[in-house]
């Protein structure tokens, strides 16, 4: 890379090539269509920042005429430094400009509880994983078994309040399962989609997000303050509710991840005791009918699977 001559270019120039920069590390892939849409320019001037950019880094793309994309080589090395807490806030919100290392604390608002964040190498071979519907070979370290060699569909990237996690199909278990991020080690794609005149080995079907049931059930839940709470508007502020009550429609694998870190009491009468539960699943036998078998709904307070 050509250091004086990226420190030569505007500001928005660098945003340009920030954009394909990001998009080959964490899409796996780009186009001259995705410039224009995202900034407004014409085809010539796409042309020029697509060029600009294989002058830094000749060996980071290759243009594959089929598609007219330009592809993410296996060299590729980034000529931006993503900062992955900008990356994720990215990603969930829409992708922005590209350039990402800017972040700096504010000394007028404070974050008490950060998120501990994976690797950018990490999120960038998922994401491409999941947009060109991959699977992933990586060595994973667990609490029950330690670390084992695994083979991974991902199909969703989530916050659950505590961390980040991958939802995807594990090929050991057979079944769509979370794997916390930080824990992968040793990520790589498995090619199963091919980009050129090779063979395509598409996934198994049951591996896809379609086929993902906690996933795709929706359940609606009901939460009311904790009938142990003197002046329930504080609450009812707190959360804004609605007539004293909030409704919300969550993901089934993601409701377990919701309900313990709100503290919700899940028992049919309300009977946790404790300053920390301020909020009630009031309609936790709907919840129980609807669901069976939701393996995250264990680590809620007081909820009991019929």
């Amino acid at each position: 890379m050509d250091v004086l001559q990226l420190d030569s270019l505007t500001h928005a120039q660098k945003e340009r090539l920030a954009f394909i920069d990001f998009s080959l590390q964490y899409f796996g892939q780009v186009a001259r269509a995705d410039l224009i849409q995202h900034f407004k320019t014409g085809l010539a001037a796409c042309t020029r920042d697509l060029t600009a950019y294989r002058e830094l880094a000749p060996k980071n793309l290759k243009l594959f005429h089929q598609t007219k994309n330009y592809h993410r080589t296996d060299t590729f090395e980034p000529i931006f430094e993503h900062n992955p807490e900008a990356i994720l806030t990215g990603l969930c919100r829409g992708f922005g400009d590209g350039l990402s290392n800017g972040i700096q604390a504010s000394e007028h608002c404070v974050d008490a509880t950060r998120l501990v964040h994976p690797k950018s190498e990490v999120i960038a071979t998922l994401m491409r994983a999941i947009n060109s519907q991959q699977a992933v070979a990586c060595e994973y370290v667990s609490l029950s078994s330690g670390r084992s060699k695994r083979e991974i569909v991902p199909h969703a990237i989530v916050n659950n309040g505590h961390r980040w996690h991958v939802r995807a199909f594990d090929r050991k278990s057979k079944e769509f399962r979370d794997f916390v991020c930080t824990r992968l080690q040793k990520v790589s794609e498995i090619k199963q989609h091919a980009v050129s005149n090779r063979e395509s080995i598409a996934l198994d079907s049951h591996e896809l997000r379609a086929s993902d049931r906690q996933w795709n059930k929706i359940v609606k839940i009901i939460l009311k303050p904790h009938p142990s709470i003197k002046y329930k508007q504080a609450i009812e502020l707190d959360y804004g509710m609605t007539n004293g009550e909030s409704n919300l429609e969550v993901r089934a694998s993601i409701l377990g991840y919701l309900l313990r870190q709100w503290n919700v009491d899940c028992t049919n009468d309300a009977s946790l005791q404790g300053k920390e539960y301020q909020l009630w699943l009031s309609n936790v036998s709907h919840v129980n009918k609807e669901l069976a078998n939701i393996a995250n709904l264990a680590i809620t307070p007081g909820y009991k699977q019929i």
